[in-house]
Order: structure tokens, then sequence, then C-alpha cells
């Protein structure tokens, strides 16, 4: 098995939602959480969570069969290709503009999702009432829990 070069998850965050890999969100932050995953790093975060679920869902990329192909040790490019070559739904570029421009602007939508979000935010930050996106929640979350202040 070929070395496992990851982001030890314990010490700082992965990649924030927003960094894009061939036009997809989401998907460099679920590599780092899928590697730190094989390697015993990964902290609290979890690999395929209901985020990764809007690029697991969209492609039809299997987590597994894509957690085997981090396991070879592939970088972000090699893993690029094979999705490419491998994802069910063969998505065109004007598509995954379309789907990370939605995915970068996306609010809780529902009242349980208001107040799931509104729950997370309270905790991680009271005051920062300029938070509405999963995104910007994630990226908040990420900064204070490795020591910064809201």
């Amino acid at each position: 098995m070929a070395t496992i070069t990851s982001t030890d998850l314990t010490k700082r965050p992965p990649r924030s939602p927003r960094v894009r890999l061939g036009g997809y969100v989401i998907l460099p932050r679920m590599l780092d959480k899928g590697r730190a995953l094989l390697a015993g790093t990964n902290g609290e975060y979890s690999y395929a969570c209901p985020m990764d679920q809007h690029f697991l869902t969209f492609t039809g990329v299997d987590p597994e069969g894509l957690k085997k192909v981090l396991a070879q040790g592939k970088g972000d490019g090699e893993v690029l290709e094979w999705i490419k070559a491998n994802a069910p739904q063969k998505r065109r570029e004007e598509e995954v503009i379309a789907w990370s421009s939605y995915h970068a602007k996306r609010a809780p939508a529902d009242l349980d999702q208001k107040e799931f979000f509104s729950g997370l935010l309270t905790q991680c930050g009271p005051d920062r009432h300029d938070i509405s996106t999963w995104f910007e929640l994630l990226d908040l979350d990420d900064y204070v829990s490795y020591g910064g202040r809201a």
C-alpha cells in the first residue's frame, strides 16, 4: 500500500468547503477527511458526512470506492481523473459550475435546518449575525475549533 499523505485533522482543519477541485466545491475537504480517516488522524471530522453526500449524490461516486483510491496514495489531480473516469453521473462543466455556485450560497432551507444551524452558530459564534450559509458556518467552526476567536 502507498504512503498516505494526509492532513492531521487533530491539529488543523481540512480545506474549506469553498476550495474547488475540477470545479467541485466540497471535494477537496472530503478528500482531506478521507485521507485523515485512513491515517487515523481525522479527529472529530467524518468522511462521507451529510455535506459530502451532496457531492457523492451529484456525481454518483461510491464513497468506499473513493476511499480505496485515496488509500493508494493518489494526489488530488489523480483522484479527480479517477472521478471523471468512474463517476456514474458524467457532469458537463456548466453543470459543475452551477452546482458549486449553488452550494457556495446554500443556507438552511426549512425550520429544522434553521434550528440546527442556529444551534451550531450559537456554539461557535453567538455574536456573529453575518453568518448565513453552511460554508460560512463550517469555516467559522473550523477557525474557532483550532483556537480562533469568533
